[in-house]
């Protein structure tokens, strides 16, 4: 039985394919489908292209949906929106936004007015973002006020981050993670009298930020790497060839960028503790590990950091290899210097 013969089956395979870094192949198995694709098929591709930064695929594909016959629903505009903002696609993201209720009759929830301050916030109409979330009619929920909090430490915004921070206090007094966020928009303001006050707040309120960790399949093994992390068996090998790649990388241009590291430190601590990140150490362990020209694929628990996002490309680019890391918002697919966001993540 083929998967047009199925199409909740064929449907699945789409979305599997989508959530682990294989969008082409999850394409071919949507075109399969053929005659018998339903909504949650489509929707399954046009979120795939949407977590992959192929947000003008994505818009292009619910074209083609809407001229088959089939309407969308609140699930399919979601991807849509969300397809939007990890392209940075404002325009497109406003028009389909309005269209919701003007052509589609649908009203937007919570999830859409999430994405669309992401979309905003990214592109730095945060002014814009924080009216939206003002004339919103379902409550604000922590995506929404979460969005807005990252776009300020994006932009510098500290007045408006503050404003969205004690939103998300009030709506999770507990998540560290809140914490963590706002001490990231003192730390890239030079404010570190409130990084500090921020690390009393959480240690006083007994709260600790979970560590950051990158997973790597090899050979039918998981193999997970913490920030400077020795517990591997093959700690010692690591850090040798990751010293070799740092000092290839430098010599190709590659400076390491202290904002990424929130310590009042001077650069020299803050260029060593970039170097032991865990999806560094990951990356390097994989190149090691695996015969020229393997593609190599990680996980990582938190939103991969600027310095190595730009180190990655760097080393994509070195050793020719296609490197897929998905963090917790979306994938990045280095390849020859370069990534598949376009570096607007």
């Amino acid at each position: 039985m083929g998967l047009e013969d199925n199409v909740y089956v064929g449907t699945a395979v789409v979305d599997m394919y989508g959530k682990c870094g294989k969008v082409d192949t999850a394409r071919r198995a949507f075109d399969r489908l053929g005659d018998v694709r339903n909504i949650k098929s489509w929707s399954a591709m046009v979120a795939g292209y949407g977590m992959h930064g192929r947000g003008e695929e994505a818009v292009s594909l619910f074209h083609a949906m809407i001229s088959s016959g089939i309407k969308p629903n609140p699930i399919t505009l979601v991807s849509l929106l969300a397809a939007c903002s990890h392209a940075g696609l404002v325009d497109e993201g406003r028009h389909w936004f309005r269209a919701m209720r003007t052509e589609y009759n649908i009203e937007p929830g919570v999830e859409h007015y999430g994405c669309m301050v992401d979309l905003l916030g990214r592109a730095g109409h945060l002014n814009e973002a924080y009216d939206l979330i003002k004339q919103m009619k379902p409550k604000p929920d922590f995506v929404v006020w979460g969005s807005l909090l990252s776009a300020c430490k994006t932009y510098k915004n500290v007045d408006l981050g503050e404003i969205s921070a004690r939103k998300l206090f009030e709506l999770d007094a507990k998540n560290c993670g809140y914490y963590v966020l706002l001490s990231n928009v003192y730390a890239d303001a030079g404010r570190w009298g409130d990084v500090e006050r921020m690390r009393v707040m959480m240690k006083t309120r007994g709260l600790a930020k979970p560590p950051g960790f990158s997973l790597l399949e090899l050979r039918g093994r998981v193999h997970c790497f913490l920030v400077g992390d020795q517990r591997h068996p093959k700690h010692k090998e690591i850090y040798e060839y990751l010293e070799e790649l740092t000092a290839r990388m430098m010599e190709a241009g590659y400076i390491p960028d202290g904002g990424s590291v929130m310590h009042d430190v001077d650069l020299e601590e803050k260029e060593i503790a970039l170097k032991v990140h865990s999806e560094k150490l990951a990356v390097a362990f994989a190149i090691m590990s695996t015969p020229p020209g393997t593609t190599i694929r990680v996980i990582k628990n938190l939103r991969v950091c600027g310095d190595c996002h730009a180190a990655i490309k760097l080393i994509s680019k070195l050793v020719g290899r296609e490197i897929v890391v998905r963090d917790s918002r979306r994938f990045h697919q280095f390849e020859g210097g370069l990534c598949s966001c376009g570096d607007y993540w």
